[in-house]
């Protein structure tokens, strides 16, 4: 099997090629808020919001796998405990729901709750409405995460909601596309790998690299 391929220098490469889908002049005739919805994405995200003179924010949100399988992604919740279940796989497994929702409190006791006291010192971000937002991250390949984020921005009834990536996977699409208002990206995948695949470079970014990216000029 072919596989195909793209590859970014860095995510900073990434996000000027972004950049240029984007139809920036007529998006700064009004508002944007962008938020990212990765530490990677926040990286590509800083830089899509100074081209739309936007401010700029982050949705912690963290993965919940299936029992005993570290590789499989069940569920996400979000900073604001909201909780998108992949209902096939859950079914398939048999997993009950009830150890997903117990396992979204403890992830959000233990590291999303941490995070938004780091990052935004206790304030969640839940002041969106009425708002024009732009969703970035640095891939998207099953969209779990994405849609999740979506769904809870969508819920604080916002004016607009976009999405923007680099690359994604073919399967995403629809599902983006059917809930958001425009969906922009430079690369879609019929066979996506991961996001280390299309990146000459693509180092990890820590809670620490994120303060530091969000201080910076």
């Amino acid at each position: 099997m072919n596989l195909d391929k793209i590859y970014f220098k860095n995510r900073e490469d990434a996000a000027r090629k972004l950049a240029d889908v984007l139809p920036i002049d007529n998006m700064r005739l009004e508002e944007w808020t962008v938020i990212a919805v990765s530490n990677g994405g926040y990286a590509i995200a800083k830089i899509i919001a100074r081209e739309l003179n936007a401010k700029l924010d982050i949705m912690f949100n963290e993965k919940i796998y299936a029992p005993n399988n570290e590789e499989c992604e069940i569920a996400v919740v979000t900073e604001l405990e909201e909780v998108l279940i992949h209902e096939e796989l859950v079914k398939s497994f048999d997993i009950d729901l009830n150890y997903i929702y117990s396992k979204s409190k403890i992830i959000y006791e233990d590291i999303l709750k941490p995070k938004i006291a780091s990052f935004r010192a206790g304030l969640k971000l839940d002041n969106l409405e009425g708002k024009n937002i732009l969703i970035v991250d640095e891939d998207i390949n099953i969209g779990l995460v994405m849609m999740a984020c979506i769904k809870t921005i969508i819920n604080q009834k916002v004016k607009s909601i976009s999405v923007a990536t680099p690359i994604l996977s073919t399967a995403s699409i629809p599902a983006i596309d059917s809930i958001t208002d425009d969906l922009y990206y430079i690369k879609s995948l019929d066979h996506f790998v991961e996001a280390t695949h299309y990146y000459e470079e693509l180092e990890d970014i820590s809670m620490e690299d994120l303060e530091r990216i969000k201080k910076e000029g």
